[in-house]
């Protein structure tokens, strides 16, 4: 029988040294830093070598928070054993702010010089991955800045010039996850109504459409989630215009109209689909609702582990979004 003795491993920059111990057969080696590695042997047989790496943390970028959704995701990577910087950006009157979480600070920079301290960090940190949690009108301005750098991100943000921001990426050839949607579970659905509204065309042509979406009062935008709904909608035959979403920001209204528990009044997602047939005798309803912001930093986790992993391998597709994640199978 083995008796076997890690011993850690260091590197030393060009030169060699190491230390060995040995009972039973088995002889443990120093050789640096990042490496554990142990031979044993019984008398008779063959040496056996093992090496086990270390994995350094993976340096993060979460670019708004200062906001409710931008810590969560801060908060929620940092428990996932990724390693934010001690940098962020938000808007001016963010700028000087310092954010803590999980015993880490860090320094927010306003929109001056931006391009300077992004490529400073990129250059410190060549595998870093940025994210995104700041406002409608930021989106295609701070992706441009992260495509003239160069550097990977996720862009959870919802609006801006969606398709001024996909040929921004595509030109630049930059890895990026960009989703309207970052709940995994709620991704999921989007998926299901996608594949009905491809396999079943027109299956609901002449029937109406009432959509209602409930959000905290500070989201200024119509969900991006909401119009990834109605458009699966309109292929499968329903007639619909965006300005007919019924948005729903006043906390009055969340409450008794929508019932919006209290302590959630400031972080959740209400959405629900009416569909009424011509004659009014057939009605489906489909609805959704999430409290908390929980499920969209888990999600945003899985998708900086999943760009990165891209990145890594130098994956010819570079624009992908929460069902490739998905589909990749690997979240945790």
């Amino acid at each position: 029988m083995w008796a076997v003795i890690k011993v850690p491993v260091y590197i030393n920059g060009g030169g060699v040294r190491y230390s060995s111990s040995s009972k039973n057969g088995c002889n443990s080696f120093v050789r640096g830093r990042k490496y554990s590695v142990k031979m044993c042997s019984t008398p008779g047989q063959n040496v056996q070598v093992s090496v086990k790496s270390k994995i350094e943390p993976l340096p993060i970028m979460v670019n708004g928070c200062t906001g409710k959704m931008g810590r969560a995701v801060l908060e929620a990577s940092i428990s996932a054993g990724l390693q934010p910087v001690p940098i962020c950006f938000g808007g001016p009157e963010d700028e000087g702010k310092t954010v803590e979480a999980g015993g880490k600070e860090i320094i927010v920079h306003g929109p001056s010089d931006r391009e300077n301290i992004l490529s400073s960090v990129f250059e410190e940190h060549p595998n870093l991955i940025v994210v995104d949690y700041t406002l409608p009108a930021a989106v295609n301005d701070n992706a441009e800045l992260y495509c003239k750098v160069g550097v990977p991100f996720v862009m959870g943000t919802t609006g801006g010039d969606r398709e001024k921001l996909y040929k921004t990426v595509a030109d630049s050839k930059v890895y990026a996850v960009i989703s309207p949607q970052m709940g995994k579970q709620v991704v999921a659905f989007l998926t299901a109504m996608e594949i009905m509204a491809e396999q079943f065309p027109g299956a609901f042509s002449g029937y109406s459409l009432q959509v209602m979406e409930s959000h905290q009062a500070s989201k200024l935008d119509t969900s991006g989630t909401a119009k990834a709904v109605i458009s699966c909608f309109e292929k499968l035959g329903v007639s619909f215009d965006l300005d007919e979403v019924q948005l729903i920001r006043d906390p009055v209204q969340q409450v008794e109209m929508v019932g919006v528990p209290e302590e959630y009044l400031l972080g959740h997602a209400f959405h629900m689909y009416h569909l009424t047939s011509p004659d009014g005798t057939v009605s489906f309803e489909f609805q959704h609702n999430v409290c908390g912001r929980s499920i969209y930093a888990e999600g945003t986790v899985d998708a900086i582990l999943f760009l990165a992993k891209k990145v890594k391998l130098k994956e010819e597709k570079q624009i992908y979004d929460m069902i490739d994640v998905l589909r990749e199978g690997n979240m945790r």
